[in-house]
């Protein structure tokens, strides 16, 4: 491959690597700001009781997610952190789906995590091609 097919490749992954971890670090963020608001926006009000978990968990929720986030948007951080938050954010996604589904909620309400666990995938796929 010449030089300058090798940098447009480069190029794309690297767009691809930071549009996946933009979005699962916004979604990140914006959940662990939401579930702790008076008046969290759509359905998180109410989603702790309903699923059934004790109200302290938020607060460890919002730790590790925006550790997560921290981790992952910070170049100085070791690789092996950063996988560390790659897995723990894997971990919260598949948890969230299977919690929905026990609480009997829609489809769509399982379904979205997993969504974002597909989101993370790429992520982590291409992190691990530029490393």
């Amino acid at each position: 491959m010449n030089t300058a097919l090798r940098a447009n490749k480069m190029k794309k992954d690297k767009v691809i690597y930071w549009t996946a971890t933009g979005i699962v670090c916004s979604v990140m963020v914006f959940s662990a700001i939401n579930f702790n608001l008076k008046n969290p926006l759509g359905p998180m009000k109410g989603a702790f009781t309903h699923l059934g978990f004790p109200n302290y968990f938020k607060i460890e929720l919002t730790i590790a997610k925006l550790l997560g986030v921290s981790a992952l948007l910070m170049p100085i951080i070791p690789h092996k952190i950063k996988e560390f938050a790659y897995f723990g954010f894997a971990i919260t996604l598949i948890s969230a789906s299977i919690a929905h589904f026990s609480s009997g909620d829609s489809i769509m309400f399982i379904i979205d995590p997993l969504i974002f666990l597909g989101v993370l995938a790429v992520s982590f796929f291409y992190f691990e091609l530029q490393h």
